[in-house]
């Protein structure tokens, strides 16, 4: 089973442990909300701790393969796309998962891309409060 389908499967059955031999210790995570990634295991892993009770009929719907250059090294690396719908705090949410590999198999860039604006704003808001309530960000952080 590929890196993409084995995160695939611990995200549809919310296993924050499976996810963590996934990723790369520098894993580089960029969220449609925050213009500076989230960096490293530790802080990725606790975000999707925060994603997996934050979401609400979050489903997988579709799915690409390719290439793309990651914003670390410039390198063109095997990527993949998940496409996916949730529910965040009442709102409908469509996007995508775009997971990028070192040469291992792990993800070392993590991308997501949501729509529309509304939901991108209840997504920033329901993480935020998870991140501070979790002592992952200070109370005074922002978006």
């Amino acid at each position: 089973m590929s890196t993409a389908e084995r995160f695939r499967k611990a995200v549809e059955e919310r296993d924050l442990a499976a996810l963590e031999g996934l990723f790369t210790p520098d894993i580089r995570f960029f969220s449609p909300v925050k213009f500076t990634p989230f960096e490293g295991r530790p802080m990725v892993l606790g975000l999707f701790g925060v994603l997996l009770r934050t979401f609400e009929d979050f489903r997988y719907v579709g799915r690409f393969e390719g290439v793309a250059e990651t914003t670390t090294d410039g390198e063109e690396t095997d990527a993949h796309t998940l496409v996916f719908r949730a529910t965040v705090d009442g709102k409908e949410i469509h996007g995508i998962d775009l997971l990028q590999f070192d040469d291992e198999g792990l993800i070392k860039e993590f991308t997501v891309m949501v729509r529309p604006k509304s939901a991108v704003e209840a997504l920033g808001d329901a993480v935020l409060a998870g991140l501070v309530a979790d002592g992952l960000v200070p109370a005074a952080a922002g978006h």
